[in-house]
């Protein structure tokens, strides 16, 4: 089915074609028509389904240019405010005339009210402004053809109920009311009923969300090895935007840091940031001043940004549910997407709930070898150069060069050589680490005597606990001091110390179980190699 299909304007045919869209998502197919008639409805529908388009092309086409507030949206926050106004105004590019005012608290008051009184036909609001326009009585909902609840879960858990009951009392009974949740818990539906009128309903299941037009990949790894992990894939996938989630804000400022060292342009988003930082970081994503978004779920829902071409699950999400809200900031508005969930120690469980909630086939991959990241440097360069020759006019200053170089005895082979060399560095300057089994070929076992000391050393992992250490190679950490330091501060003998692997700005350690809290303990506030540190129990 086509847009056109749907009995809507050819304006609104126009704009929807100049943002993309070709054929409805199942959401607006199948509410567009029953809100076109005039129906109330719920909606029952994951975040990336398109349901804002849904609710929003009915409600432009039955608003008329007279000035008087005829469609209201409530959000649950400023964000969801602002991007639901936005694509309002996308859909109503063609629509001459009608006037749009979202509006929410942190900002100035007066203008809104300035706004409302020459004339305003839609209003997209969080509900504790709207109260304090209604109650300066600017802001008149006597004239509403409809209204919309967009996540109304969200305001429930935010606890707005009292907020949302005020403001449709005040509105007139003929208006059409329209509820949109992921969820519809039994307060939802309860409230519902007070104020709408043999409501037909419409659910979109989670696979319906997640299978449609995402690639999904999950790569089994240790958790020293993600950050290596995530550049590696960055760099081949060279996205245009990518999002990454963490589960910690910790985490977040950390890979944020880290990856700035390494020249990505990148920033990060959590619940530690004032509304105006968050507002800031978004605004750099979106105008692609920077192409990495680091985040926690703070992120997952409301954030509606096109173009998002990757979409990484640093570490898994704690609720099946997230899952879904992760990947679906990627494959908007029609395209495609990838995305890619880093699953280390016991993740697997966790990963195959995922599997059963979403219905999704996730497929397994490797993490890309430095001998892949060469071969497609190699061809990016290949693609790259052969554009550039095929539109290439020369100027006589390169020819002058090029015929001085030649005169002091190099021919042009050799000169191309030099100049693709500093081109390759340039593109492999990010100086990758080695992963064992990845990089380098694992020892082959010759004897019974080393397949023994295999099997042994498997079955010793499962008595092993992994420590997060906060320091590493930029403090001048080494493996002897740290095993020094737990042999002489924890009283750890080394046969009990596993593998330590130092990265730059922390480090991973193994040890028996038997004297991993004794190391916390004793380590922890320490200083070693001069540095004191933080100890605690890796999060895998």
């Amino acid at each position: 089915m086509e847009f056109k299909e749907l009995n809507i304007s050819t304006e609104i045919v126009k704009a929807v074609t100049d943002m993309g869209f070709v054929n409805p998502s199942p959401i607006q197919e199948k509410t567009i028509p029953p809100l076109l008639e005039g129906r109330d409805l719920i909606g029952q529908a994951q975040t990336g389904t398109g349901k804002t388009a849904a609710f929003s092309i009915p409600l432009i086409e039955k608003v008329e240019v007279n000035g008087l507030t005829q469609a209201l949206i409530l959000c649950p926050t400023r964000e969801l405010c602002m991007q639901v106004s936005n694509e309002i105004k996308k859909l109503s590019k063609y629509k001459k005339d009608i006037k749009i005012l979202s509006v929410y608290g942190g900002t100035q008051i007066v203008k809104q009210i300035k706004s409302l009184k020459k004339g305003v036909e839609i209003v997209v609001g969080t509900p504790g402004r709207l109260m304090d326009l209604m109650r300066r009585r600017v802001l008149k909902l006597s004239d509403l053809k409809i209204v919309v609840l967009d996540e109304a879960d969200e305001m429930f858990d935010m606890g707005f109920r009292d907020d949302m009951k005020f403001i449709l009392d005040a509105t007139n009974m003929d208006r059409q009311t329209c509820f949109f949740s992921a969820t519809m818990g039994k307060e939802i539906v309860e409230f519902s009923k007070i104020y709408q009128n043999n409501p037909i309903s419409i659910k979109i299941k989670a696979e319906e969300v997640t299978v449609t037009r995402i690639e999904q990949y999950y790569i089994k790894l240790k958790e020293a090895n993600k950050q290596e992990a995530l550049t590696r894939l960055l760099e081949i996938h060279k996205p245009k935007l990518a999002i990454v989630f963490c589960n910690t804000k910790r985490k977040v400022d950390n890979l944020v840091e880290s990856l700035s060292k390494k020249g990505y342009l990148v920033d990060g988003l959590h619940g530690d940031l004032k509304q105006s930082q968050r507002d800031q970081v978004m605004k750099k994503f979106r105008n692609t001043t920077i192409d990495i978004l680091i985040a926690t779920d703070v992120a997952a829902r409301g954030l509606d940004v096109d173009n998002v071409d990757l979409v990484f699950n640093y570490d898994l999400p704690q609720l099946d549910e997230y899952y879904v809200h992760r990947i679906g900031r990627t494959a908007r508005a029609g395209k495609s997407g990838i995305s890619y969930s880093f699953v280390a120690g016991r993740d697997s469980e966790r990963l195959r709930a995922i599997e059963r909630y979403t219905k999704a086939d996730i497929k397994e991959t490797e993490i890309p070898s430095l001998a892949q990241i060469d071969r497609h440097s190699e061809i990016s360069i290949i693609e790259d150069l052969t554009c550039k020759l095929e539109n290439f006019t020369g100027s006589d200053k390169e020819k002058n060069i090029l015929i001085r170089l030649m005169e002091k005895g190099y021919d042009p082979f050799t000169i191309a050589q030099v100049l693709l060399s500093e081109k390759l560095s340039q593109i492999n300057s990010q100086n990758h680490e080695k992963i064992a089994g990845i990089d380098t070929k694992k020892e082959k076992n010759k004897g019974n005597k080393n397949q023994d000391k295999k099997k042994s050393s498997r079955r010793s992992q499962d008595s092993l606990v992994t420590l997060f250490i906060n320091r590493g190679k930029i403090d001048n950490f080494d493996k002897n001091k740290i095993i020094k330091a737990l042999n002489r501060l924890g009283k750890v003998p080394s046969n009990k110390i596993g593998q330590i692997r130092i990265q730059k700005t922390y480090t991973f350690v193994d040890v028996d179980k038997s004297v991993g809290n004794e190391c916390i303990r004793a380590l922890n506030n320490k200083k070693i190699a001069g540095k004191k540190v933080k100890i605690e129990e890796a999060k895998n």
